[in-house]
C-alpha cells in the first residue's frame, strides 16, 4: 500500500495531500503492528527541527502518524529493502556519518526545508537505546536550526505495556535485528505509544550544544531518566563530535548516562 501510494498518488499530489497521505499510512501502519499511539502535542510552529528520544525503526513511524515531517536518517538506510525505497521518495535527508563536507551540505537541506515552512525532524542520540535511558545527545544537526533561527519542537517518546510499565519490545538496540525486533512486536498483544511536546526552544543567539543540553534533560525529566551534567568536549568533527554531555554513543549496549540533581541549569532553562 504504502509503495503504491508512493509511486501513483505522490507524483499528481501537493505537499499538503502528500503529508496526510503518510500520516494516514503510518497511522495504518502502526495499527496494524498493534500499537495505540497516545499523541500530546498540541500545535507546533511551521519550519520547526522536530527532535526527540530514539528507541526503535517504529519512532519514524510514530512521528510520521502524529505529525508528518520530513527525516534526517543514516545514509545505511537508504539500502534497506522497501523501506529505504520509501524513505528516499518521502522527503528523508540520508547522512553519510562522519563526513565533514557532507554534514554541511544536510544542514544546508535542512535549514532551506526549515525556511520554507517545512518540518524536519531529528534523533540527536545517533543511535537507538533498549528505551531504558537516554545516550548523549550530538548537537551538530541542530546548527542548522540556529542559522535560520527557527525554533526547536522537544519531544519524549515512550513504549509501554497495556499495564503502563515499560516495554522493550519495541527497542531496536545492541544485537537485536530487524526481523527480531518486528518478531517481538508482533508476538505483544498491543503496545502503547506515548509522544509528548516537553518543550518548544528558540534558537536565535543560542549555541548547538546549550540547545542540545537543554532538550536532554528536558526529556530525561519528562520520562523518569537520570538527568546527565558531563561537560560538552571539544567539537573536532561536527559528525564525529561527542555528544552534548560528553558521552559517547557508539556503545553497542550502552549503560545509562549518570544520575545528578535535577538542579541542572539546562532544565532550569527548559522549564
Amino acid at each position: 500500500m504504502g509503495a503504491t501510494t508512493v509511486a501513483v498518488l505522490y507524483p499528481r499530489s501537493s505537499e499538503t495531500r502528500r503529508l496526510r497521505l503518510k500520516q494516514h499510512w503510518s497511522q495504518q501502519f502502526i495499527a496494524i503492528l498493534g500499537l495505540q499511539l497516545e499523541a500530546r502535542i498540541g500545535e507546533i510552529e511551521d519550519g520547526s527541527l522536530v527532535i526527540a528520544n530514539h528507541v526503535s525503526w517504529l519512532d519514524v513511524l510514530v512521528l510520521n502518524a502524529a505529525i508528518p515531517v520530513a527525516f534526517v536518517s543514516k545514509s545505511e538506510v537508504r539500502q534497506w529493502p522497501l523501506i529505504g525505497w520509501l524513505a528516499a521518495r518521502t522527503d528523508t535527508v540520508f547522512l553519510r556519518r562522519g563526513s565533514r563536507g557532507h554534514a554541511r551540505i544536510v544542514n544546508g537541506e535542512i535549514a532551506a526545508r526549515l525556511l520554507a515552512g517545512k518540518n524536519v525532524a531529528v534523533f540527536p542520540e545517533g543511535t537507538t537505546t533498549d528505551g531504558s535511558h537516554m545516550l548523549g545527545f550530538h548537537a551538530a544537526l541542530l546548527q542548522a536550526a540556529v542559522e535560520v533561527a527557527r525554533p526547536i519542537q522537544v519531544l519524549a517518546l515512550c513504549y509501554e505495556t497495556p499495564a503502563g510499565e515499560r516495554s522493550t519490545a519495541a527497542a531496536y538496540a545492541g544485537e537485536t535485528t530487524l526481523t527480531e525486533c518486528l518478531g517481538n512486536v508482533l508476538a505483544e498483544q498491543r503496545i502503547m505509544v506515548k509522544l509528548q511536546s516537553v518543550v518548544s526552544l528558540h534558537t536565535a543567539g543560542r549555541e548547538r550544544r546549550e540547545l542540545a543540553r537543554t532538550a536532554h534533560a528536558a526529556i530525561a525529566v519528562s520520562l523518569g531518566y537520570p538527568v546527565a551534567h558531563r561537560a560538552p568536549e571539544t567539537i573536532v568533527d561536527p559528525q564525529g563530535e561527542l555528544p552534548s554531555d560528553g558521552l559517547p554513543t557508539g556503545n553497542r549496549n550502552p549503560a545509562p548516562a549518570g544520575s545528578a540533581p535535577s538542579s541542572n541549569p539546562a532544565l532550569t532553562s527548559a522549564r
